[in-house]
């Protein structure tokens, strides 16, 4: 079982930036993708990066440029830097954790609002 805990949301006018954090529990931390999706009121969950063990990223068209995530293995916490938010990054955002083997696991969310 892994356990995950994200942290760093809040309220923020547009323009502004964030950093969400992701600490995980257990010891496979360092072979595992994790990742960041987000859910907006009424919309499907959809994702928004991910982080390879071998430190690959890959983002949606409309995190590209302005998000950035990355991961310390050390102290086994994923993170994701948001800059030049927009009213539509407002959603929930979640971590997720992933192994070789497909066993996943998923953050409770933490609320990340932009205000016009």
């Amino acid at each position: 079982q892994v356990q995950l805990v994200e942290s760093g949301g809040g309220l923020v006018q547009a323009g502004g930036s964030l950093r969400l954090s992701c600490a995980a529990s257990g010891s496979r931390f360092s072979i595992a993708v994790m990742g960041w999706y987000r859910q907006a009121p009424g919309k499907q969950r959809e994702l928004v990066a991910v982080i390879t063990p071998g430190y690959t990223t890959n983002y949606a068209d409309s995190a590209k440029g302005r998000f950035t995530i990355s991961r310390d293995n050390t102290k086994k916490t994923v993170y994701l830097q948001m800059n030049s938010l927009k009213p539509e990054d407002t959603a929930v955002y979640y971590c997720r954790w992933t192994s070789p083997l497909m066993e996943s696991y998923w953050g409770q969310g933490t609320q990340v609002t932009v205000s016009s």
